[in-house]
């Protein structure tokens, strides 16, 4: 008899451990949000945030680990599909698989979304004593000497980049890419007039612009942002181009749906209320959600989008 209860029991124990996630015990232990970026990045911030928020709605600790790089996003894709291993990351993730020969995992196939957490604005800026004053002027110049201008950019992963790539596409214009080690750097060359062009968070578009330091020119969003209300969309300055920069939640494919489910309508919650949309703000962040299956078109086609560009580009 001792003997089969000890079975019966251990049996009960192993079903325990083995059965299926669901969302209505789930988080039951601490969970862990791995951000592929250094510690101060927006990703980063976002990230905090949402741990933040999340830890008090669901009783549990939720902890942010900076992970930067490829091995960060290569450890979520190989975690157990239980919903405790997430990632916090930009639309940067659409092109990892691009930039980087024999990448260990799949954007889009190792990885399940679940929704984007906000979006940041950009702004087309130019050195402050740059002839083309406005988007037209911009374009004409490029158009009337191919492959002379350049756009800076941290690096080919880095929403500037994606950016000035897809401007280029929708423009039609030659212009060239100069990366540099970092945000930074990108943002200095063209306050020097060593490049041109680049994409800057409203919060940069703002600061520099006002300083005397830097020309915004146009905004790559559906409407004007009222930090900077003065300065047109793309679309009004007379090119429909809009291109926002997005942060997302991810986990491993295979996580359960109702998992998948239930954060994202946890954080479409959360972000409904006063505090929250205060701490976005402060940020320069718009908060954002989807639905699991939302999320994952917007990454499927965001890499199928950019595999046509980069490879338009000979990159």
């Amino acid at each position: 008899m001792k003997r089969l209860l000890s079975f019966v029991f251990g049996m009960a124990a192993l079903a325990a451990l083995t059965a299926p996630v669901s969302a209505q015990n789930w988080p039951t232990q601490r969970v862990t949000i791995v951000v592929p970026f250094g510690a101060g990045s927006v990703t980063d911030i976002l990230a905090r945030i949402f741990a933040e928020e999340m830890g008090k709605h669901w009783g549990q600790q939720v902890i942010v680990e900076n992970r930067p790089g490829l091995a960060g996003t290569a450890a979520v894709a190989k975690a157990a599909p239980d919903g405790y291993t997430l990632m916090v990351t930009s639309n940067g993730h659409t092109v990892s698989g691009l930039v980087t020969k024999d990448a260990p995992f799949d954007p889009v196939k190792d990885f399940a979304g679940i929704t984007r957490l906000g979006s940041a604005p950009l702004f087309l800026i130019t050195p402050p004593d740059f002839s083309a004053k406005t988007l037209k002027e911009i374009i004409d110049l490029a158009k009337k000497e191919p492959g002379k201008l350049n756009f800076s950019s941290p690096g080919l992963a880095s929403t500037t980049f994606i950016a000035g790539a897809l401007f280029r596409k929708v423009a039609g214009v030659n212009i060239v890419h100069v990366p540099f080690r970092s945000a930074p750097d990108a943002v200095t060359a063209v306050m020097r007039g060593d490049a041109q062009l680049y994409f800057a968070p409203v919060n940069l578009a703002r600061d520099q612009s006002a300083a005397g330091k830097v020309n915004a020119v146009a905004a790559a969003t559906a409407q004007r942002i009222p930090d900077l209300a003065s300065v047109p969309t793309f679309t009004e300055a007379g090119l429909p181009f809009v291109y926002d920069s997005w942060f997302g939640l991810m986990a491993q494919r295979g996580v359960p749906k109702a998992v998948l489910d239930k954060i994202s309508k946890d954080w479409a919650a959360a972000i409904k209320t006063p505090e929250m949309q205060s701490k976005l703000k402060s940020q320069f962040l718009i908060g954002v959600t989807d639905t699991p299956e939302q999320m994952d078109k917007i990454v499927k086609d965001e890499t199928e989008t950019l595999t046509n560009v980069f490879k338009e580009a000979g990159i």
